[in-house]
């Protein structure tokens, strides 16, 4: 594939903004900020790319409700990628409102050839020639890009926080999530996350002030909503805006139906909190359209494909002056870690989805005092348990 034609318009101002930094700097002069094409050290041999995946069902701690559904598990797929006896490590989580499921990024990844790539580091190749392969399959392409971006970083002994020039100290505190449930079952799980110093509250089933009533009788901590595109009314949805900014809510996500552009820059000019895209916004074409409609935009790796195209998301939505949330969908440490490497560039980060499942099987980024901890290990920081 012609690099020079992978990106056009928008996407070639933001290409450099968006790769690896000072690791490959450290060996071979490269300038931070640029993915590095640099020879790997003579000490590896020439060896393909091996790359395996297998299904895995993620185990919800409790039942997870939104404005428009309920669920007890997610499915996700794992990868793994080798190279010279290195192991990088990645997923594709795909709750049931992503267009994939296990079938479709089985047959994705089995599409792919990375044995015709010989040197890791070159992420912009690999991922240019997976990006090709077919179109959508973002998670499918995440669960590549963050097992890539793994493998770079344990070969190069660094982790990508730090390859990226960002400072550890920097990272935001997670909100934790707390599900649409009865009063009693939300003032539970409100106090079983009295170490979180904001929480994110779901509403948009009708019932907002009785949950939010539920949490502020145990809680007073910050808020955040998500309403998952719950509202009907953009009149409702302002009074509702204007009362949550009473109660200690700092942004509202996704307020309305994506569709409902004119009414959601309506609410957007005129409500007192924050209105941040998360369904509206997938990948780094959606980021140009939200501006003028929401504050900020919500970045998942599911929807938009992994480390490199969120990197590229966040310098777009800051050229734009958007505020910056970086979440998850319900996932193991795995792609949870990933994230967080971006956290420091953030206003808020929503990383909580490896704390909701009871099957978690890697080690990885932590949570402290409420606040996102990077651990210091190569790559994304995980290890297998």
């Amino acid at each position: 594939m012609n690099h020079s034609n992978a990106f056009s318009g928008n996407r070639r101002r933001f290409i450099t903004t968006a790769g690896l930094a000072a690791g490959t700097a450290l060996m071979a002069g490269v300038v931070p900020g640029c993915y590095p094409v640099a020879e790997t050290p003579k000490i590896w041999k020439d060896m393909p790319l091996t790359l395996r995946f297998r299904p895995y069902e993620l185990q919800l701690r409790h039942v997870f409700t939104l404005a428009g559904s309920s669920r007890t598990t997610t499915p996700d797929i794992l990868t793994e990628i080798e190279w010279n006896g290195i192991v990088g490590y990645g997923e594709a989580s795909l709750p049931p409102y992503l267009a994939e499921n296990q079938a479709s990024v089985s047959s994705f990844l089995s599409m792919l050839d990375l044995g015709r790539f010989h040197n890791p580091l070159h992420i912009e190749n690999i991922m240019d020639y997976v990006d090709a392969a077919a179109g959508g399959n973002h998670a499918a392409k995440a669960s590549v890009d963050i097992a890539l971006h793994d493998l770079a970083g344990k070969v190069l002994g660094q982790p990508w926080h730090r390859m990226w020039g960002l400072n550890p100290a920097d990272t935001p505190s997670t909100s934790f999530t707390i599900g649409i449930d009865t009063p009693e079952v939300v003032r539970e799980k409100t106090a079983e996350a009295a170490a979180y110093h904001i929480l994110k509250v779901k509403l948009g089933r009708g019932d907002d002030r009785a949950m939010i009533g539920a949490v502020r009788a145990v809680s007073s901590v910050p808020l955040c909503v998500d309403v998952n595109q719950g509202w009907t009314s953009r009149e409702e949805a302002l009074e509702l805006c204007h009362w949550l900014s009473e109660q200690g809510v700092v942004f509202v996500e996704q307020p309305m139906e994506k569709s409902r552009r004119d009414d959601l820059a309506w609410l957007t000019a005129r409500s007192p909190l924050p209105i941040i895209a998360d369904e509206a916004v997938q990948t780094f074409d959606d980021v140009l359209p939200c501006h003028g409609v929401y504050s900020g935009i919500n970045i998942k790796l599911m929807k938009c494909g992994g480390l490199r195209a969120a990197r590229k998301m966040i310098a777009l939505a800051r050229d734009l002056h958007m505020k910056v949330m970086i979440g998850c969908m319900t996932e193991t440490s795995c792609a949870v870690s990933a994230a967080s490497q971006l956290s420091p560039l953030v206003d808020w980060a929503d990383l909580d989805g490896n704390l909701l499942i009871s099957n978690d099987i890697f080690d990885g980024m932590t949570v402290l005092d409420g606040k996102v901890t990077l651990p210091d290990r190569p790559g994304i920081g995980v290890t297998p348990l």
